[in-house]
């Protein structure tokens, strides 16, 4: 995040200076508080038609009489709620884009309080505006010079709360940043060992401990299922383990376990080309763990948490994984290959089973899963799975807050039934119905010993088409859940 925020507390918006003024509007009349002069010019942009209080309605003023700053965006909330402030900010900031503002000054009006939810949610949609990848493009335009956002507040309280979610904002947003970075980058750029490397970039910078094993400290713990994806490439796998400590040593960590398939051709069971380069996506999972430690490591929230990421790459080769391949995991069970391309699940058991070393409070994975999830919910929520319903009642509370939200989906033990095999302890895949299920169904049977829980992002974790590009998603969701988790733990 390359902008800095700050509160206000009380002054008329129309004398302030910066470069320009975005007002926020809630309500269906025009809300008490806005200076005359803008209220003037407001009514006259209703009365001229150019502009209505209706929700998403907008009009950019240029120049008003009376007001200090050049430029005034003017946007109608839809209400008062932390989702439909961010919509109404982005609206507002697209009207501003390209315009040269450095500083940006923002009112919100309408509301009976201000508080930390909507100016996290107004930090989230600036963060979203100015992030530009330019990794790989020399020839991408100059980056937003947008440096300062002033939240213009009524009260000494409201500036209170918004202080606390503005906070929250910069350290989500830091993180949510690195995992669009890392998720945009090309599968020949970002390779298991880069990834390890940012990893350990990260770690090192923000005070973490990270531990990265390689081929031989893998096959040393008898990790056959990761390593059975890994071997169909060149590119040698990573394990890679930070650790967050923010409380007593015995206390018992979260966990966060990340899909880090850095790009995935579905192997010897090739995918088919059309869209097969958004297969780099593939290690947002491993992405967001990377980008939540970071966000974390900021807040310093008085817990421990542990972050895990299995990294390598998926493809067909002379040496590669074959359908009806059976391979031994970690924890002992067997596995028949029906499909090399449900490869996520095979090295995310791995890492489940690893993680039971920590005597973990709760473990979380990630995962761009399954095409199926995609179906299911599209790219608006993450598929969340879990047998624990506390677990799963705090992750859903968690997307809401974080406005990343998430979907809980059924882990009914009737659809194991399908997971059976002739020839190993069970298959990777079951039947095409209920795909997303029957995948988190795999992940549950090496969970005995966790309280756990799966998301599965493939909807989520980027977009196509023109916008096409990383979300950074769930970080938002995760870094809510673990900052509840600590307000949880200091409360008892």
């Amino acid at each position: 995040m390359d902008f800095r925020t700050q509160v206000i507390v009380s002054g008329a918006s129309s004398r302030l200076s910066a470069d320009a003024l975005l007002l926020l509007l809630v309500g269906q009349s025009l809300p008490a508080g806005l200076d005359e002069p803008l209220a003037k010019a407001v009514t006259e942009a209703i009365a001229q038609g150019d502009f209505s209080l209706k929700p998403g309605k907008q009009a950019y003023l240029r120049q008003v009489a009376g007001v200090k700053t050049p430029r005034v965006a003017v946007v109608a909330v839809r209400d008062g709620s932390a989702k439909a402030l961010k919509a109404a900010a982005a609206s507002g900031l697209g009207l501003l884009k390209g315009l040269g503002v450095k500083q940006l000054a923002v009112q919100i009006l309408g509301l009976p309080f201000v508080g930390a939810a909507h100016a996290e949610a107004l930090a989230s949609a600036a963060a979203d505006a100015v992030y530009l990848y330019r990794s790989t493009k020399p020839s991408a335009p100059p980056p937003p010079l947008l440096a300062k956002i002033s939240l213009l507040l009524a009260s000494k309280a409201e500036a209170q709360a918004a202080d606390q979610g503005l906070a929250r904002a910069a350290a989500i947003n830091e993180g949510v940043a690195l995992a669009r970075e890392l998720g945009n980058r090309p599968g020949n750029h970002c390779t298991p060992t880069m990834l390890a490397a940012e990893a350990r970039k990260m770690a090192r910078a923000n005070g973490l401990k990270i531990e990265v094993l390689d081929r031989k400290q893998i096959e040393a713990l008898g990790m056959g299922s990761f390593l059975a994806v890994a071997q169909g490439s060149d590119e040698p796998p990573r394990f890679i383990v930070m650790h967050y400590q923010g409380a007593a040593k015995a206390g018992a960590p979260l966990v966060l376990v990340g899909k880090g398939i850095t790009f995935d051709s579905g192997g010897i069971s090739l995918k088919p080309g059309g869209e097969m380069d958004e297969m780099k996506f593939d290690m947002c999972g491993a992405a967001s763990v990377i980008g939540t430690m970071r966000a974390v490591a900021q807040l310093k929230p008085k817990l421990n948490l542990i972050g895990v990421i299995a990294a390598c790459e998926n493809l067909p080769s002379g040496r590669a994984l074959k359908p009806g391949d059976v391979v031994k995991s970690l924890s002992g069970q067997t596995i028949e290959v029906l499909n090399t391309d449900a490869e996520g699940r095979l090295i995310l058991c791995d890492a489940l089973t690893y993680v039971e070393r920590f005597k973990p409070a709760a473990v979380v994975d990630i995962a761009t899963l399954t095409g199926a999830c995609v179906v299911a919910l599209g790219a608006v929520r993450s598929g969340m799975f879990s047998p624990d319903d506390s677990l799963a009642a705090e992750l859903l509370a968690a997307g809401d807050a974080a406005l990343d939200t998430c979907w809980r989906m059924p882990v009914d033990d009737e659809y194991d039934e399908g997971l059976k095999s002739n020839f190993a302890d069970m298959a990777n895949i079951a039947g095409r119905a209920g795909g997303a299920v029957t995948a988190a169904m795999f992940l549950k049977r090496f969970t005995a010993k966790l309280r756990w829980a799966h998301l599965d992002i493939a909807g989520t974790a980027w977009k196509s088409g023109a916008a096409k590009g990383s979300t950074g998603r769930p970080v938002g969701l995760l870094t809510h859940w673990v900052m509840t988790q600590a307000q949880a733990a200091q409360a008892k």
